[in-house]
């Protein structure tokens, strides 16, 4: 029987959060990950969770409201949801978009190094300590 949050008290509400949230825990690798949550979630609760990590990306990017909506065909209403989020309601949501906004810049940086080794970004790769003291003039 579907339930809403209010239903639920305060203390009920916490530790289903907690159980969910150890649950995923258990999930050593994507894989295991991508079967828990296709197993837990349906594909239309799977959509519009990567959206809003979507959004939250794109917000980071400094990208304007109306192009976020344009772009996943969401409501500005939602994105200022999202936005209140990361800025401040949920601080640590804001530091694990980041995060995984880091990784992918680095994945990005990683293969453009190996597809030039002797380019800009690979000598940056391979002699950070040397950008330290001589940064790249700015423009």
């Amino acid at each position: 029987m579907k339930r809403k949050p209010e239903d639920l008290s305060a203390e009920d509400q916490a530790f289903t959060r907690k159980v969910l949230f150890e649950a995923s825990k258990t999930a050593q690798t994507t894989k295991q990950l991508e079967t828990f949550l296709n197993g837990l979630l349906t594909p239309s609760e799977q959509i519009m969770l990567g959206r809003r990590i979507w959004i939250s990306r794109m917000i980071l990017e400094n990208k304007r409201y109306d192009e976020i909506s344009t772009r996943l065909h969401v409501g500005h209403n939602t994105i200022a949801k999202v936005e209140l989020w990361l800025r401040g309601l949920l601080p640590d949501y804001g530091k694990h978009i980041e995060r995984e906004v880091k990784r992918t810049t680095e994945i990005e940086r990683n293969k453009i190094a190996k597809m030039n080794p002797f380019g800009f970004t690979a000598l940056k790769k391979k002699y950070p300590l040397h950008f330290l003291l001589f940064p790249w003039p700015k423009l």
